[in-house]
């Protein structure tokens, strides 16, 4: 009896028929093929290839589809830009479909495999292989066909079935014949179809052998290349291959009409030569329409007309951002110099701060300014350098990389294109992605970038760069030196009312499908938001909690709950959004020994930071906990030190440093931590530890220390600056060096706050440490 597969995944076939043993590339791009695919590769990687009767036709159940096919083993499967699949399959068994199901998202059945015994003795076994393989020699010969490698082939097999279905397959017949054979239920009746085949094959080879003969003799050199074109254009045709016979001519008149250098025409030309010489199913002309393709469809000289009003760049971008004065002035500095010099003149620019703050939606400001069309390239997680360069012609897929097509998008050579989180772009054994960037963000050289895949200078100094980061010290260090860097810091509170209660309530509104009349949001409650509901530098979690609050609202008017408009206030909202995530903070109440509050700044903003350290009997251990960076540890052995060579001028035995052990711990020791600026605080926590005196509760402090106590400078200061004010600190210890910082600050940071400039460690000791 015959083996039962079961519940196997079926792919069916257009106008082919795949036979046991053949191995064969073809693209597959019916939804519930591709799903049938994905299926046998997470199982046994086996799938039955099955034929579709009409190809005219859809299909809608089992009669529509032929009742023998072939089991293959999945060899390969890429998965194209198209959603469809270029699959790569090795025939295995043959087998006859005994029920399926076209209902689910893939197509399954059940099979029975067919294995084809025989009658025939040994040696009329052996008889019959030897003669069908000089038939099919016969047949390579007369047809032009005969290569050293598929005669060897022939010659090593031993299995007249695994011989038949071979023969079958490098004839050139179509799949009805090739699916006839596959169903005839013997080997003996499969043997005589295949004979009377290459017979028939022979005799058609033979005679258009004879033909070709007679016209050769008869035309001159002159109509020799017409003939032959004619008969191409009509084997094309006639093998299903010809669908676009006028393809070539479309692609030279393209090129007639393209806006782009005489070196780029002249290349194209010479490829789609090429082209129309490759048969139309062979992987090589694929390969070489993408590329003319690709090439025809950049943009070259096609340029977009700039608006240089930099009076009409400052409206947009005050219409669509609030606050972010300085930012704004830099933005329209940048358009007017852009406006006034030539191409390549300016610098990249380079929009740096938490996420949230509107770096990307500033970038798209910009471009509606110029008038420019607007590319977004996401570079975050990319390692592979030829995302950027794109791949080589002669890899398997290649395509260009995202530069050019982001210009193929913008379909102008001067569009503005975003590279943003260019601070994540990464480096592995497929290149160097910031490397490859250098080359496009220099303005000395881009006039002549050349991608991998288009092989041609591209010009891309007409291109306006911004790029995006998060944080300026992961951007490498040559790269940053090609950009002008626009710093975007924290909004205050007061900054994220007027943006909440400006731009985020209306847009949410719209985006729910209210109206202004149907829901509103009291002052008070949308400061409630802002401040028990979001822990951010930026307004992204904002806009999250309105848009909860307006479907909440929009939900209720559905359901018929709410008949008139709703008006949100902090009542209420503790209803729609539960209680509040994050309570206000205070300042500790009482100063402590060894407990000292620092600064720190987070992606999302700046906090405090409770340092805190004990001393124990021991052996002059130290123990630092609190899931820190490199940076970080360094800086409390350096605390460490710089208190041990002080210890005598307060009245500290040196003997205390051999018999105790030192513990530092930063609270929330899940939270990631590192950096240079909780020196001052460190050592501040282990001297007041080992001299027993109370560090003042009511002052904050951030700053970098050396071994001979300088405190130097330090970043992020305005977000630090917030934090403390925000749990009720008013006295904050920052480096000397910062001075200029703070004066460029706003008012409403810096009202009611009193800053101590220090140049030396001594100074932090006496502001802040008790008698």
């Amino acid at each position: 009896m015959n083996e039962i597969v079961k519940s196997i995944p079926i792919v069916v076939l257009k106008g082919m028929t795949i036979l046991p043993y053949m191995v064969i590339h073809f693209d597959v791009n019916r939804k519930q093929s591709v799903k049938s695919l994905e299926y046998a590769i997470k199982n046994n990687r086996q799938i039955l290839m099955i034929t579709q009767r009409d190809t005219e036709t859809d299909i809608t159940g089992v009669e529509d589809i032929y009742e023998y096919g072939t089991i293959a083993e999945i060899k390969e499967v890429v998965r194209l830009r198209d959603k469809t699949a270029h699959v790569l399959v090795q025939g295995i068994r043959r087998a006859r479909l005994l029920d399926c199901s076209f209902n689910s998202e893939y197509t399954i059945g059940d099979v029975e495999v067919c294995d084809t015994g025989t009658n025939y003795s040994d040696a009329g076994l052996e008889a019959r292989l030897e003669l069908l393989k000089e038939m099919f020699k016969h047949f390579l010969s007369v047809s032009g066909r005969n290569k050293g490698n598929v005669t060897a082939r022939i010659d090593a097999m031993h299995s007249l079935d695994e011989l038949i279905y071979i023969v079958l397959a490098e004839c050139s017949i179509d799949y009805e014949e090739r699916q006839y054979v596959l169903e005839l239920e013997s080997i003996e009746e499969q043997y005589d179809a295949v004979c009377d085949i290459v017979c028939s094959e022979i005799d058609i080879e033979s005679i258009k052998k004879e033909l070709e003969d007679n016209v050769r003799a008869r035309v001159d050199k002159g109509q020799k290349e017409y003939i032959l074109r004619e008969q191409l254009s009509a084997i094309k045709e006639e093998l299903g291959e010809g669908e676009d016979p006028d393809e070539c001519d479309r692609f030279r008149e393209a090129v007639a009409n393209l806006n782009a250098p005489e070196q780029v025409k002249d290349k194209l030309l010479k490829e789609i030569k090429r082209y129309d010489s490759f048969p139309f199913s062979s992987s090589e002309a694929a390969l070489l329409r993408s590329y003319i393709e690709t090439l025809l469809e950049l943009p070259w000289n096609n340029m977009s007309e700039d608006n240089p009003d930099v009076i009409n760049a400052q409206k947009i971008l005050d219409e669509d951002h609030y606050g972010l004065t300085k930012v704004k002035e830099r933005i329209v500095e940048f358009i007017a110099v852009k406006s006034l010099t030539s191409k390549g003149s300016v610098p990249v620019v380079c929009l740096v701060g938490p996420p949230g703050t509107g770096k990307t939606s500033i970038a798209a400001s910009v471009a509606r300014a110029l008038n420019r069309k607007y590319v977004r390239v996401c570079l975050g997680g990319v390692r592979d350098e030829a995302e950027i360069r794109g791949h080589r012609k002669t890899y398997v897929g290649a395509m260009p990389g995202r530069i050019v097509n982001g210009l193929k998008q913008a379909k102008t050579a001067n569009p503005l294109m975003l590279l943003d989180e260019i601070d994540k772009v990464g480096t592995d054994s497929r290149g160097d992605t910031a490397s490859a960037l250098l080359e496009v963000l220099d303005t000395e050289q881009n006039v002549a970038f050349r991608d991998h895949f288009v092989e041609l200078p591209i010009d891309l100094s007409n291109v306006l760069f911004i790029a995006t980061a998060n944080d300026i010290g992961s951007i490498p260090k040559p790269l940053l030196d090609r950009m002008e860097v626009i710093e975007l810091n924290s909004y205050t509170s007061v900054e994220k009312f007027h943006i909440a209660k400006e731009y985020l309530v209306a847009k949410q509104i719209k985006a729910c499908g209210l109206t202004k009349s149907q829901i509103s949001f009291s002052d008070d409650a949308l400061c409630s938001i802002i401040d028990n509901y979001t822990k951010e530098a930026g307004v992204r979690e904002l806009e999250r909690q309105i848009g909860r609050v307006c479907r909440r609202v929009a939900k209720l008017i559905a359901e018929g709950t709410v008949k008139r408009g709703k008006k949100i206030t902090t009542r209420s909202l503790k209803d729609i959004l539960g209680t509040p995530k994050y309570d206000d903070e205070q300042m500790t109440k009482e100063s402590t020994v060894g407990m000292v509050k620092g600064l720190a700044w987070t992606s999302v903003g700046g906090t405090t930071l409770d340092v805190e350290a004990v001393t124990m009997p021991g052996k002059g251990n130290v123990t630092i906990t609190g899931k820190l960076g490199d940076v970080m540890k360094e800086s409390a052995q350096v605390a460490l030190g710089y208190v041990r060579s002080i210890a005598q001028s307060y009245g500290i035995e040196p003997e205390n440093f051999e018999k105790k052990d030192v513990y530092v711990h930063f609270p929330e020791g899940a939270t990631p931590k590192d950096g240079p600026s909780a020196g001052i605080t460190v050592t501040l926590a282990i001297l007041s530890a080992f001299t027993g005196r109370a560090v003042r509760n009511d002052i904050a402090m951030t700053g970098e220390i050396t071994l001979h106590g300088n405190v130097l400078a330090i970043g992020g200061l305005k977000e630090k600056t917030l934090a403390a004010k925000a749990i009720g600190i008013r006295k904050v210890i920052v480096p000397y060096t910062n001075r200029r910082d703070v004066e460029e600050f706003e008012s409403e940071i810096t009202d009611g706050m009193e800053f101590s400039y220090v140049k030396k460690m001594d100074e932090v000791i006496k502001l802040a440490l008790l008698d």
